[in-house]
């Protein structure tokens, strides 16, 4: 039996900036989970409040020089229906931004992120990399048991072990769950004879959003296409060179033809959110406390911020017990209405391409036209996308007083 003050349980992206976090703070750590395979063919974007939070963390040079600047937002109403948007397009200089964020592979941020840890006190950190088997979670401390039957004790658990979170499920919060009528198919292409100058373009679809986002380099895009499950598996069961043909097509060839740089990968869409964000000596960041469909690149950028928002509780309301019921109530009240209003958002963005009903696609149509058309709305409605609803008035500089 080892003891830290806290145990992050769970090694992806979230875990491995809870950990260093933590030790920035003066705290002992033990960051539990595997090595990272190397084999997830999705990418990141990071934006806004998210860089300059892993700025102060010394981490974001490691992560910017292997990532795709995103300069401009572009969308594109592509759903054939009688009320449709105008073209709309998103410029990060208008709010005295260079770029809105960088868009990462995940393999290259796991990478980049693992060397971070080497920057940190290591005689404050320790990894263990093996998987968690049973968390239980007591008066004075939360208690994980690895494969290996050893032991872990920690001051406070921080749930970083994604949706079926052990530590979750030991605190004894349940999940609101809902599910989507799509699926995202997911994959890495080469346009070779145009550029994307460093603009992530998305069309609106009947079926949901067709994003290409800047990935590696100039002429290579990451592509999210939301279509019905039966959809999704037809286009995956494509010959390469089908495929690329198909989504040029559905890209009406803007980048010109594409040619495949990974295998393509389908997720079903859904959503979730815990009807609480900690419990007795844990507190739930990333996906064990809110699951997003990959729509308006909301999921890693919450959770960057739960963890902030933990920061600032634990700091507070006195480091010498991080897992105190002051401290983690404190973060439990902090979340509520940032991550609420992002699903909210998510949400009826999807439901608006879904929905046959005018209401919906009007709602729409004029919230982009009018985006379009009102400088200030449009510069509003930027800095709502990078940051959580009380920080909205701190991101960029330019034209301020119009906001």
């Amino acid at each position: 039996m080892r003891q830290v003050d806290v145990a992050v349980v769970g090694s992806g992206p979230a875990g491995h900036v809870a950990a260093i976090q933590m030790v920035r703070l003066g705290l002992s750590v033990v960051l539990i989970g595997p090595a990272h395979s190397g084999k997830d063919g999705r990418t990141t974007a990071l934006l806004g409040s998210s860089v300059s939070y892993l700025e102060r963390l010394g981490l974001w040079d490691g992560i910017k020089s292997k990532g795709q600047a995103l300069r401009v937002m572009r969308l594109i109403d592509d759903t054939g229906r009688l009320l449709r948007a105008p073209t709309t397009e998103f410029d990060s200089s208008e709010i005295g931004l260079e770029a809105f964020g960088y868009n990462i592979d995940n393999n290259s941020l796991v990478s980049a992120l693992h060397e971070g840890l080497d920057a940190v006190d290591r005689d404050l950190l320790v990894e263990d990399q093996q998987f968690a088997r049973s968390v239980a979670l007591g008066d004075d401390y939360a208690s994980i048991e690895m494969e290996d039957s050893s032991i872990w004790q920690a001051k406070l658990a921080i749930a970083a072990d994604g949706r079926n979170s052990l530590v979750k499920e030991a605190a004894g919060v349940e999940m609101r769950r809902w599910s989507y009528p799509q699926s995202a198919l997911v994959v890495n292409l080469h346009h070779p004879s145009s550029s994307h100058n460093n603009t992530s373009t998305e069309f609106h679809t009947p079926t949901g959003p067709f994003t290409l986002v800047p990935y590696r380099d100039s002429h290579t895009s990451s592509l999210v296409c939301v279509v019905t499950p039966e959809t999704a598996q037809e286009l995956k069961a494509m010959d390469k060179q089908a495929l690329a043909m198909e989504l040029e097509r559905r890209a009406q060839s803007i980048y010109g033809a594409f040619e495949l740089l990974t295998e393509p990968q389908v997720f079903p869409l859904a959503g979730m959110v815990a009807k609480g964000f900690h419990g007795q000596r844990a507190a739930l960041i990333a996906e064990s406390a809110h699951v997003f469909p990959p729509i308006g690149a909301q999921g890693l950028n919450l959770s960057l911020r739960d963890i902030e928002a933990l920061t600032d509780a634990i700091v507070s309301k006195g480091e010498a017990d991080p897992g105190s019921e002051q401290v983690l109530s404190s973060y439990g009240r902090s979340r509520i209405s940032d991550i609420w209003s992002r699903t909210a958002g998510v949400h009826m963005l999807n439901m608006s391409l879904l929905s046959s009903l005018p209401f919906g696609q009007g709602a729409r149509t004029a919230g982009l036209a009018l985006a379009k058309m009102v400088p200030s709305l449009r510069r509003f409605m930027m800095k709502a996308g990078l940051a959580s609803p009380s920080r909205i008035g701190s991101v960029g500089d330019a034209a301020n007083q119009d906001v």
